[in-house]
């Protein structure tokens, strides 16, 4: 048995060395994220574990116990908790903003419930996670050993978009800790192109400028983010503060509206909460504050959420102003919160600061390493590739000797060399000539061989060109980074405020601006445009919007049914979309059911206190209503007429009291007459005769605001249309039969739809088969009240006109005026 020796040491020395090898270790290898890929080790390692197993977006999903397994028997000597749990976070949409991970089975939820086993759950890369990857092969980025020295692992990943800006990150290490908030990829990618384009005055971008792009965190829960904390709008801006520190503080805000259920009472509605937050932990957290007397006024808590998205309903007294509730519920849940900025990552291998622009810098700075690198690598595979091209095509140009060499060598190597020496050729074009099949000398593949050649000198000097061109390498990251922006970015999630969260006291359940068209199409599909402009339809949409009006997201949507009822929903829970088709059912976002039939559509801007709506049936029954007497938010449909069984609401107007009204029929009538001619009444009232019919068939198929700067457009049910000036419809007394507006053919049965505006406003055409054919007013002649029309569209056997769907202008205030919903 033998003793080792004996050796005296420091111990304070031994254990100040000891601690920083264990501090670095942590930093460096577990818990901060590189500044380049922004991926801790163990990401990094189940990303190119899952990227080495072949597990891709396009191959089926494999269980995440073998995906765990792999990881820790390759590249990561710790427990499988931790990759598990990393993996699992990966594939959660409430904590990255863009899945790195596609998984399936249950991988947890907001409420704080945990993943299933992994043996139950199975996963594969997302397809933004393979973007991380791309061009790995092409010695792109440094590999080292893994743990015991068998196995390369990437030391950082190509990564193809700034992850570390947009999902963030968050992690303790010792002594230092990092909480990087994620942010909109289309953003940051705007911010890329930007500097791109500044390279050369890089040092005069300031953070101000960056941030005309970057507007602030984007959160996968959405929410809404402070930029002051405590005082006014005048106090020191804490984004600005934390993008250029790297350090700073913000205030988030959950998302939320107040319904009125009726008497008295109101309910607030809670849709998104502040990034983290545990949705169970704050139902608990509110219902103790109400035992325990903390909080009054709050009647019922239901959580109400669905594969539709998030619903917390908090049910208040009777009298209690949601208000005052809010303002202690703010101050005592996580319903406010305050998240800590700290852009800490690692530059080097070492731990830094780092403020918007650098965060920015290092990854292009990346980028370009990548594509140089990859550069090189296709520069040395083409001028091989090109060097065995020319080999091939020597050897076809001298085949009959190529072919007598062969024939008279005794073996391959002897060939070989003959064939060298005879062709002046090297080793390898040598053996490329003897590896060739006899198909090649076919005349196609020959000239296969000489386009390919072609096509690789055209590459080796592209490549030669962008290796000596620093501009030319920056133009390719910016067509890149286009490209990932293209493909994944998407609309922003968390709202961003220039004032206080205090500021906001008064109005905690108001919705900030923000300028968007509302659709609700043929089949009932609601939702909202993506970005301020009109969704542009074409003959080939299967599913054509009905309704189309611009509004603003703070407003409230009102949706009339042919029974006279109604429904409201705020804009800003309308799901946003690029396509109208993809909307969600109307009846799943209101008070409405499915065999409601919507009519009409209007919205009323916040501060409207004064006009009426203006009701039109199709029996011709007119009632007006003051729009102080219409509900605000309710979570139930009302009734706004009283509807005869026989009759059916069709037009809905925002009127200021003192416009002209005009009221078409199917039989080619038009009547004009002053609005104060009807005189307001209540919600449950029904309405008084505003045009007399000329048949049992005869109904109201348009109505509008008359001016006499205006048109009025008619077409029939086979597509004959005409458009005549407003001016020449005289103003007549309510109940007439008004004056003809069209003389019809013996072939139409009447007029089928109208509308009033001006020659370039834009309409939709709709038709029994719901063939949309999108057309400015002008394309239909112009004529006098009584002449004949044209024919605008052309019809399939059985079709017929059905509707028009207008284009309906934003209402402001004081203002209150409105396209008509026909």
């Amino acid at each position: 048995m033998t003793v080792g020796s004996i050796r005296q040491v420091n111990i304070g020395q031994e254990m100040r060395e000891a601690y920083l090898d264990y501090a670095m270790s942590v930093i460096v290898a577990r818990a901060l994220p590189d500044a380049r890929d922004g991926l801790k080790p163990v990401h990094r390692r189940i990303l190119y574990a899952m990227h080495d197993m072949g597990i891709h977006a396009d191959t089926p999903y494999k269980k995440c116990a073998r995906i765990v397994g792999e990881v820790l028997g390759k590249y990561h000597p710790h427990g499988d908790s931790a990759v598990y749990e990393t993996l699992v976070r990966m594939a959660q949409d409430f904590s990255l903003r863009y899945m790195l991970v596609d998984g399936q089975g249950n991988f947890g939820s907001i409420d704080g419930d945990g993943a299933a086993a992994m043996r139950y759950t199975e996963a594969r890369m997302a397809d933004i996670g393979e973007e991380l990857l791309v061009d790995l092969e092409k010695n792109t980025v440094d590999f080292g050993d893994n743990f015991d020295g068998t196995l390369h692992e990437p030391l950082v990943l190509p990564a193809s978009f700034p992850n570390l800006l947009v999902n963030g990150s968050s992690g303790i290490a010792v002594g230092m800790s990092t909480n990087i908030p994620p942010h909109n990829l289309g953003e940051v990618c705007d911010a890329l192109g930007f500097m791109l384009e500044k390279w050369d005055e890089f040092e005069d971008i300031d953070v101000t400028q960056l941030m005309q792009f970057v507007k602030g965190p984007d959160f996968p829960t959405g929410g809404i983010v402070y930029r002051h904390l405590n005082g006014s709008s005048d106090d020191e801006d804490s984004l600005i503060a934390a993008y250029s520190t790297g350090r700073g503080k913000i205030t988030i805000r959950a998302r939320l509206h107040v319904e009125d259920i009726g008497r008295g009472k109101q309910r607030i509605v809670i849709t998104e909460l502040p990034y983290q937050t545990n949705k169970s932990a704050l139902i608990e957290r509110i219902a103790s504050l109400v035992r325990d007397g903390k909080i009054e006024g709050i009647a019922d808590l239901r959580d109400e959420s669905d594969r539709q998205g998030l619903r917390l309903t908090i049910e208040l007294q009777r009298g209690v102003e949601a208000a005052d509730v809010l303002k202690k519920l703010f101050h005592l849940t996580p319903l406010q919160d305050t998240f800590g900025i700290i852009m800490l990552a690692l530059v080097n291998g070492e731990p830094r600061f780092l403020s918007l622009k650098q965060a920015l810098k290092v990854y292009l700075d990346h980028r370009l390493e990548v594509v140089r690198r990859r550069s090189e690598h296709d520069l040395l595979r083409a001028r091989e590739r090109a060097h065995i091209l020319e080999g091939l095509l020597k050897a076809l140009e001298n085949l009959d000797e190529v072919i007598a060499i062969i024939r008279k060598s005794r073996n391959a190597e002897t060939a070989r060399e003959n064939l060298r020496k005879a062709l002046t050729i090297s080793e390898v074009q040598a053996q490329a000539i003897l590896d060739m099949q006899l198909r090649r000398l076919a005349a196609l593949e020959r000239k296969k061989i000489e386009d390919e050649h072609k096509e690789k000198v055209r590459l080796i000097k592209y490549l030669e060109g962008l290796l000596q061109s620093p501009k030319q390498m920056r133009d390719v990251i910016g067509e890149e980074i286009g490209t990932i922006k293209q493909a994944y970015a998407d609309p922003r999630r968390t709202i961003i405020v220039e004032g206080s969260a205090r500021e906001a006291a008064e109005s905690v359940f108001h919705v900030p601006q923000e300028e968007t068209w509302v659709t609700l199409t043929v089949a009932g599909k609601l939702g909202r445009s993506l970005e301020n402009s009109a969704p542009k339809v074409t003959g080939e949409v299967k599913e054509p919007p009905r309704f189309i009006l611009e509004t603003d997201a703070s407003e409230l949507l009102y949706l009339f049914t042919a029974r006279g009822g109604c429904s409201t929903v705020p804009v800003h829970q309308l799901p946003q979309l690029a396509e109208p088709a993809d909307g969600l059912p109307f009846n799943s976002l209101t008070g409405l059911t499915s065999a409601d039939e919507v009519v009409a559509a209007i919205t009323l801007p916040n501060g409207l206190e004064t006009g009426f709506l203006f009701f039109v049936t199709q029996a011709g029954e007119v009632k007006r209503l003051r729009v102080e007497d219409v509900p605000g938010m309710t979570a139930n449909a009302f009734n706004v007429m009283n509807v005869e069984k026989d009759d059916r609401l069709s037009a809905v107007m925002l009127t200021d009291g003192d416009q002209e009204i005009v009221l078409v029929t199917a039989d080619a009538q038009a009547i004009r007459f002053k609005e104060s001619d009807v005189r307001p009444t209540g919600l449950s009232a029904g309405g008084m005769r505003g045009v007399k019919l000329m048949g049992q068939r005869d109904r109201v198929v348009g109505a509008g605001i008359a001016h006499d700067d205006l048109s009025l457009w008619v077409v029939t049910d086979d597509g004959v249309a005409k458009l005549s000036p407003m001016s020449e419809y005289p103003t007549q007394g309510r109940a007439g039969s008004g004056v003809v507006t069209m003389k019809l053919t013996t072939d139409s049965r009447g007029l089928a739809a109208a509308a009033v505006g001006k020659p370039d406003d834009t309409v939709i055409l709709l038709t029994s088969k719901n063939r949309p054919k999108y057309m400015r007013l002008s394309l239909a002649p112009k004529g006098k009240r009584a002449a004949k029309g044209d024919y605008i569209i052309s019809m399939q056997a059985k079709e017929q006109v059905t509707a028009v769907a207008l284009y309906q202008r934003r209402v402001t205030v004081p203002e209150a005026q409105a396209e008509p919903a026909v």
